[in-house]
């Protein structure tokens, strides 16, 4: 049984009122998506991202206009995999801001990198029972471009909706996958700039111990560039080759 599964009712892009039977309905069933190998590592990405449960960002929230109106669909979301839920950083044409990972058709279009393209969920026996499909909103055509923003790993999507049975173009899968890179690079910059604001401004180095200028709470200071770094992003420590043969006199084999 699906908890919570029938709040998808918000999903309307316009109310509605609920038949007082509805919520007294057992929940149909849908295939839930396997979790990713690196399900883990994926979730501590997400976390590091800075991003679950943030405000509307304008950019975000033109290029979930622009898919739509790329893919001639009234709906388009770039929605993140959390544990038990898929979060909607942008939308255009639904009302919800989340509704339970176990229904969602994102969580499976994150198992590979490819675009995932669902013509026709009624002849998808993956979706053909999903509350998404057979109450409202009804979805009939999906296609969703997974959010991969470390190498294998994707933490959501950016998707585009129908109700109704559809094909996308060579063009507008393109467009697609154009907009998806969009959609993680301002995701990045968002990364940046919620660890250290201004970052988007360029990065200010003293040319002669290498420390970074930052800004916190308004007031200027310095930074080792290695803590910097380390602050952003995981950081493993090793020694290149060229450091290796100049310090121990042997060659290193480069990977």
């Amino acid at each position: 049984m699906l908890p919570d599964a029938w709040h998808v009712l918000h999903l309307l892009p316009c109310p509605v009122s609920m038949n007082p039977s509805y919520a007294d309905r057992a929940p149909l069933m849908a295939e839930p998506a396997s979790l990713p190998r690196n399900e883990t590592e994926r979730l501590a990405v997400l976390k590091r991202l800075n991003i679950l449960d943030t405000d509307p960002d304008q950019t975000f929230d033109d290029i979930v206009a622009l898919a739509s109106r790329l893919c001639g669909t009234p709906i388009s979301l770039i929605s993140l995999i959390d544990t038990n839920r898929q979060w909607f950083k942008a939308k255009k044409g639904l009302a919800a801001s989340e509704t339970p990972r176990e229904v969602a058709f994102c969580a499976h279009a994150i198992l590979d990198d490819k675009i995932m393209i669902v013509e026709d969920t009624h002849e998808d026996e993956r979706f053909a029972d999903n509350p998404l499909v057979t109450e409202l909103p009804k979805i009939r055509f999906y296609a969703g471009m997974p959010l991969q923003v470390e190498d294998n790993v994707n933490v959501g999507t950016l998707c585009v909706i129908d109700q109704k049975p559809k094909q996308l173009t060579p063009g507008q899968l393109q467009g697609l996958r154009v907009l998806g890179r969009a959609v993680v690079a301002h995701m990045r910059l968002h990364r940046l700039e919620t660890v250290w604001p201004g970052t988007g401004k360029g990065l200010a180095i003293c040319a002669w111990c290498a420390n970074v200028r930052i800004e916190v709470d308004g007031v200027e200071t310095w930074k080792p560039l290695h803590q910097y770094v380390a602050d952003i992003e995981r950081v493993s420590h090793g020694m290149c080759p060229e450091c290796a043969a100049r310090h121990t006199g042997e060659e290193q084999p480069k990977n």
